[in-house]
C-alpha cells in the first residue's frame, strides 16, 4: 500500500511541535513506529533517547519557538523546512527528513541546522 503524503506531513509537522513544545514522550506515543533510528549525532538512537534530548531541551530553553516553512513529501520520505527562535535571538533554519513505515509511523530521523548569518554574499534569504 502507498504512502499518504499529505497525512504523513501533517503528522511529521504534528510530531516535531509536540516535541519542541516540550512534549516528546506524547509525541513519540502518537507518532513513532516500533524503532526510531536517529542520525543526529547528538542525540542517541531510539525512543528514550530522543525522549530524553527534547525534554532536556523544554527545561534549558522553554522561550525557543518554531515555524514550519514547507514540507515535502515523496514516497517514505517528509522534508521540513523550518525556522527557529532560540533565546537571546539566534535563529536557525532547519531541515529534518522522517522516513515513514508501512503504517504511516516515523522510523528514521536525519537533520542539519544552520545559523542564520546577518547576510549573505548572494542577497537570498535561507527561505
Amino acid at each position: 500500500m502507498g504512502q499518504d503524503l499529505d497525512a504523513n506531513k501533517r503528522k511529521a509537522i504534528a510530531f516535531y511541535q509536540t516535541a519542541y513544545d516540550g512534549n516528546p514522550r506524547a509525541a513519540v506515543d502518537r507518532y513513532v513506529g516500533d524503532e526510531y533510528i536517529q542520525h543526529n549525532p547528538l542525540v542517541g538512537n531510539g525512543k528514550q533517547p530522543f525522549i530524553d534530548y527534547f525534554e532536556r531541551m523544554a527545561r534549558e530553553y522553554p522561550e525557543k519557538s518554531i515555524t514550519f516553512v514547507r514540507a515535502v513529501a515523496q514516497g517514505e520520505l517528509v522534508a521540513l523546512h523550518t525556522h527557529q527562535v532560540w533565546p537571546d535571538g539566534v535563529e536557525y533554519v532547519t531541515m529534518d527528513f522522517f522516513r515513514f513505515d508501512g503504517n504511516g509511523k516515523i522510523v528514521e530521523h536525519w537533520d542539519a541546522m544552520q545559523e542564520i548569518p546577518e547576510g549573505t554574499l548572494n542577497g537570498n534569504t535561507m527561505y
